[in-house]
């Protein structure tokens, strides 16, 4: 919250763009943080932290918005920049009534979704919702591989398939994508021809293994891939991948990509695999154009 005041101490009207620049130019802040996401991946962690601390210093009277998308710090902004503070954070705003009002009054509170807790916080509200998801998909995740490991090998690989057609690969090709065989070991699993003569065919490799996959493992669908002239392959593992495997992979002349029991998971929460929705929620903002007056 000082830096967006000490941005704005000149007392010009500055847009938040211009704003969200000069904090980032008084902290001095290094790319890989100027452009950190948040972990929904939708926004940047800085740039929403300044949106809220801008909130809050707004509701506590340090600032105004003399028009839409424009800053301007107020004359007890500028008293309090004058006071040479060492900091100003959610305990220093309460000596102001706006502010206290804003953190306190319940109706104004079951109204706008602002609770005394999230005004406490020491994450924006974005943060703590992102947060909370990635906390329940965390979890599905987990769940969802244990009960993948309880299957059969045979369910595992057509599961496979499913989320590979799901993922775009052959889903619209009839008779595309297929287990080869009932055998959970060994050779090819599964295919997914990626043309309607399968003149391009992707195979795949399913281990519903406990034990990490070795490069040994890699070697021996490697040379099932040439015996087959194909040069694209996908090994899916429940487990995961020695870093020898790993390198080799990256190595071989044919497009091998590996995913791991954690990816795996993953993949079939975003595709809708073995997982069904529960809730939904929508995060909305106000729409300034509608509110434009010719």
């Amino acid at each position: 919250m000082l830096p967006i005041l000490k941005s704005l101490e000149d007392g010009s009207v500055y847009s938040m763009g211009e704003v969200i620049q000069r904090c980032s130019d008084y902290l001095n802040l290094p790319d890989s943080l100027r452009n950190e996401l948040l972990p929904s991946g939708k926004q940047k962690k800085f740039d929403n932290r300044i949106h809220w601390a801008k909130k809050y210093l707004l509701e506590a009277g340090l600032l105004e918005n003399p028009k839409r998308g424009q800053i301007k710090i107020t004359g007890r902004g500028l008293e309090v920049l004058g006071s040479n503070p060492d900091i100003i954070d959610v305990n220093y705003l309460k000596q102001f009534p706006e502010f206290q009002k804003f953190g306190n009054n319940k109706d104004r509170n079951s109204k706008q979704g602002v609770s005394e807790d999230s005004v406490q916080s020491v994450y924006t509200p974005r943060e703590v919702l992102d947060n909370s998801y990635n906390e329940i998909r965390k979890s599905l995740s987990i769940e969802l591989l244990e009960k993948v490991k309880s299957c059969s090998p045979y369910f595992f690989e057509q599961l496979v398939i499913d989320l590979l057609v799901s993922m775009g690969y052959g889903g619209s090709l009839h008779g595309s994508a297929e287990v080869t065989c009932k055998t959970g070991d060994g050779g090819i699993d599964g295919l997914i021809k990626e043309d309607k003569l399968g003149l391009e065919v992707i195979y795949v490799q399913a281990k519903r293994w406990k034990n990490v996959v070795g490069r040994p493992e890699i070697q021996s669908f490697v040379g099932s891939l040439a015996g087959m002239q194909s040069k694209k392959g996908i090994f899916i593992t429940t487990s995961g991948f020695t870093k020898n495997a790993c390198d080799y992979a990256e190595k071989v002349e044919q497009k091998i990509i590996l995913i791991d029991g954690s990816e795996l998971a993953g993949y079939m929460v975003d595709y809708d695999i073995g997982v069904s929705e529960e809730d939904r929620y929508v995060v909305k903002r106000i729409d300034y154009d509608y509110f434009e007056e010719s």
